[in-house]
């Protein structure tokens, strides 16, 4: 006869089991967690039980530094009694509290926002920030400081001028008159932070200002949130990592965190690595939004309603060590224990992981053009570091689309290969430049005309074949006087994927995407390493298929990620002789093997074979 628990021993056990989870929930030693409350749930605090219950609720899942108190949203401003009780709350507890301001008129209105050039609307937001600022020492302004409103008013303001020029400088002057100067007249001491979205190939076109605002503000802050790519903003899991690091780059020392919410997640796995790229870009602080997301109950499986199947993240490994005695989760389990599980595993790896370091590539401020193409590059295991300048020290240089938006771009590209340093351009930068000056490098031509492909070549390798056909532009060239790379063939004929051309002491490469940026993802491994082979270089690179990721850092550590439903062999090449790896951090050691020419001779390689389970990740030091 099975065994069966009292109530009081089942009550027993529960206490115990809450008293052991809060050794997990304790804080972490590499970076901080705050938690968002929005304004409705600030209002909710007056009752203080109300917040009691619920705040322990998350505090027993996850360990939490500071709370971000919303003083304002959809023109709901939370009241002085509240914001005091609130207050005393959280320092009583230990935990730091900061104001929060979303400007928004009615967020539920497709993001409704203040009008700029609303007198109404200027005062009400000047009165909330001299509330917030007065009330707070740091205040930050969740990711709505934009503009979409072409009211009238806005129509006649903006005159002749596009609208990316009217709501930049629009935006820039009411950052000074409307938030800084008044924030500052009433509490000397603040500190504004601006909020960066994750749509940053738009900003400019809503007046979100990256040459300004940095300057501007106190601080930055990143919102790191890539859900699931099935959302209509198109964004891929790499963008967690690569959108910090280029803010960080805009402001050096000043990204003080990044962002992310449990929206549009199907996965469990998809929040934790959002959570996990975060912290691998070595945010400071991680924010959790918001209060009442926190509170959702953890869930083993959801289903993505584009492709019928459950998740293949290992749902029992991650919930082991707060599960009861007898096996089951407690009833307070939220998403919050997720976000837990994935602070622990990474807290003791951080710490031994560098700067972070990657192949560089330009983004011209207020530059648009193959939107967030390197993303998809991230994707495929190429290490990447967004960059505002053009980074004249480095040996390659990655230049998309975007980059013919810097009206120097060629003759900074013929000053980098003069000085025998090497660059790579895609397939859009050529079609913008071929007539502007790129010619004088070499004479490629971008056609109108398309292939569609299945078959590829690196150089003198065998064929292979993609997973699926996929469209490229015809890129047409002058025999000898440039050279395919790596070809993808159309029945007899074919065009190049990835074209080479010597100019003075360095070399331009022409890299050629495909129609849908997604068609990347079916490139057949051996294309992948051979891309990695000629754009890399003396870096560490991975044999793999797609969706797998790399992050180096600048102390020979780094990270490989499988974003992959399945378990996945690669291999991870070190431009090394005779290198050793060091797993972080159980310092076990891969056996690893010397890469081999054709000719059977050693390349000075090291190729380590590593096994990856779905959606996980694994750091390494190279010895």
């Amino acid at each position: 006869m099975p065994h069966r628990i009292s109530k009081i021993g089942y009550l027993i056990i529960l206490l115990m089991s809450m008293m052991t989870r809060v050794v997990f929930a304790q804080k972490f030693q590499n970076f901080d967690v705050a938690l968002y409350a929005r304004v409705y749930e600030v209002q909710q605090m007056k009752d203080l039980n109300w917040l009691k219950d619920r705040f322990d609720i998350i505090s027993r899942n996850v360990h939490i530094d500071k709370v971000y108190v919303e003083t304002h949203r959809d023109r709901v401003v939370a009241d002085q009694q509240t914001i005091d009780q609130v207050k005393r709350f959280f320092q009583e507890r230990g935990v730091k509290t900061s104001g929060g301001i979303t400007i928004t008129v009615n967020e539920r209105n497709r993001f409704e926002t203040y009008c700029y050039t609303n007198p109404e609307h200027r005062q009400k937001l000047k009165e909330v920030i001299e509330f917030t600022a007065r009330n707070f020492d740091e205040l930050i302004l969740d990711d709505f400081f934009f503009t979409n409103c072409k009211c009238e008013s806005c129509i006649k303001a903006k005159g002749d001028r596009s609208w990316t020029d009217f709501r930049l400088d629009l935006l820039t002057r009411a950052a000074e008159e409307l938030i800084l100067a008044p924030a500052r007249a009433v509490n000397p001491k603040v500190k504004v932070i601006i909020k960066y979205p994750n749509w940053y190939e738009h900003f400019q076109g809503l007046g979100f200002n990256l040459e300004s605002g940095p300057r501007l503000f106190d601080g930055l802050y990143t919102g790191t949130e890539t859900r699931d790519a099935s959302s209509d903003q198109h964004l891929q899991p790499y963008l967690g990592y690569l959108i910090f690091r280029f803010f960080d780059n805009l402001k050096p020392g000043a990204n003080l965190g990044g962002w992310v919410d449990t929206g549009g997640s199907f996965y469990v796995d998809r929040y934790c690595e959002q959570l996990a790229l975060t912290l691998f870009a070595k945010a400071p602080e991680i924010t959790l939004f918001d209060f009442g997301q926190l509170l959702r109950p953890l869930r083993k499986e959801e289903r993505a309603p584009w492709q019928g199947q459950a998740t293949s993240f290992d749902f029992d490994r991650m919930t082991q060590p707060y599960r009861l005695a007898d096996g089951s989760l407690p009833r307070d389990a939220t998403i919050a224990l997720a976000a837990d599980f994935t602070f622990s595993e990474l807290d003791p790896l951080l710490g031994k992981l560098g700067k972070p370091t990657g192949l560089k590539s330009y983004k011209p401020l207020h530059s648009v053009g193959e939107d967030y193409v390197q993303n998809y590059m991230g994707m495929l295991g190429f290490p990447l570091d967004l960059v505002p300048e053009f980074p004249v020290d480095e040996k390659m240089v990655l230049l998309t689309e975007s980059a013919k938006f810097d009206p120097l771009i060629i003759n900074k590209i013929k000053r980098h290969l003069m000085a025998g340093n090497d660059v790579v351009i895609t397939s859009g930068l050529l079609r913008a430049m071929q007539d502007k000056g790129l010619s004088d490098i070499v004479e490629l031509r971008y056609t109108d005309r398309k292939a569609m492909v299945k078959d590829f070549r690196a150089g003198w390798g065998a064929f292979t074949q993609s997973k699926e056909a996929m469209i490229i532009p015809q890129i047409q060239y002058l025999t000898n006087d440039s050279w395919e790379e790596i070809s993808a063939f159309d029945d007899t004929n074919g065009w190049p994927i990835l074209h080479s051309a010597r100019y003075a002491n360095g070399a331009c490469y022409v890299w050629v995407l495909p129609e849908n940026y997604t068609d990347l993802y079916h490139l057949p491994a051996a294309v992948l390493t051979r891309l990695k082979e000629n754009l890399l270089r003396d870096r560490v690179y991975v044999e793999s298929p797609a969706q797998v990721a790399l992050f180096t850092f600048d102390n020979q550590t780094f990270v490989v990620e499988s974003f992959l439903p399945e378990t996945t062999e690669i291999k991870i090449i070190v431009n090394r002789e005779k290198a050793r790896l060091l797993e972080i951090p159980s310092q076990e050691s891969p056996a690893g093997q010397a890469v081999l020419n054709f000719r059977g001779q050693p390349t000075g390689k090291m190729s380590f074979p590593v096994m990856l389970k779905p959606h996980s990740f694994r750091a390494f030091q190279i010895e």
